[in-house]
């Protein structure tokens, strides 16, 4: 009975988040554990299904790392990164495109789908969502690795005007056609600010910003631009955690109201980071 209680509990807390979020936009940027592992990927469409349901408007940019290493190692073509940047020669250009286009994001399409939802898959190439050029990293050339330049929310608009969630892979072009291998964290933020999103949630594998990361119980569940600015220059925010939280920093500086980051292995975490007063990630406001 107990049990029964709680959740009852649990959805009252919810109520006045469901109110404020109806009508409004966001973003997430779907990624890690939650990709590969069943039982979490379908825990997080149930999240994104119930989001819609209650009048949210979402878009799920995706990323696909994993994937696009044990395709490549199919074919014999060792992957390489430069700071963190996925080298990306012609033949890697097309194995990227072929998992993020045509595998993962047909396969999210159909998880939406069969919880009853309309969704429908895009790269950034279609209706030129994405334009990009080449990205140059401390002067070094990582092949089709592109930098955005310009967002055209408008196929992404009309797809939430009929009530459909796009599922956007991260594969943009340039004005001459070329293609390019997009970092999903910066379509992400890029996507989120051009539509003027009320949240981007960043679904990773871990769970949040640690003020110490050997302590458990440090996380910060609320932080300001500068504080994060701060944290960094402290060097509290270290390593990995930098470029994700710089992404936030961004998003934040570019009008979205606020940026989570959350850990997708947590059962439900989306709906426990958004409708609950407390959350499990770090909010960026």
């Amino acid at each position: 009975m107990e049990q029964h209680i709680n959740k009852a509990k649990v959805l009252i807390e919810a109520i006045p988040y469901i109110q404020s979020f109806r009508g409004k936009t966001v973003v997430v940027k779907y990624g890690g554990s939650a990709m590969v592992d069943s039982k979490i990927k379908e825990m997080m469409m149930q999240d994104i299904a119930l989001f819609k349901l209650i009048g949210v408007n979402i878009v799920l940019v995706h990323g696909g790392g994993p994937f696009i290493n044990k395709m490549l190692d199919r074919m014999s073509i060792e992957p390489k990164f430069i700071e963190g940047l996925r080298v990306t020669d012609s033949d890697t250009m097309e194995v990227v495109e072929m998992v993020l286009s045509g595998k993962i994001n047909k396969e999210i399409v159909n998880d939406i789908q069969k919880l009853g939802l309309k969704a429908t898959g895009i790269s950034g190439k279609d209706g030129m969502t994405l334009r990009a050029e080449k990205l140059m990293k401390n002067g070094l050339d990582l092949g089709y690795v592109g930098s955005i330049v310009d967002v055209d929310t408008g196929l992404i608009d009309s797809l939430l005007d009929s009530g459909q969630i796009p599922v956007v892979a991260p594969v943009g072009r340039d004005s001459e056609g070329n293609t390019y291998n997009i970092n999903a964290d910066y379509a992400a933020v890029s996507i989120a600010a051009a539509l003027k999103a009320q949240k981007l949630v960043f679904v990773t594998d871990v769970r949040g910003v640690m003020e110490d990361v050997e302590n458990p119980d440090s996380l910060i569940s609320l932080m300001s631009v500068a504080q994060a600015k701060d944290k960094i220059e402290e060097g509290i925010i270290s390593g990995g955690m930098i470029p994700k939280v710089e992404c936030c920093i961004d998003a934040v500086e570019s009008g979205v109201e606020t940026v989570h980051i959350i850990d997708g292995r947590v059962e439900h975490s989306m709906l426990l980071e958004i409708f609950t007063q407390d959350g499990i990630g770090t909010m960026f406001k």
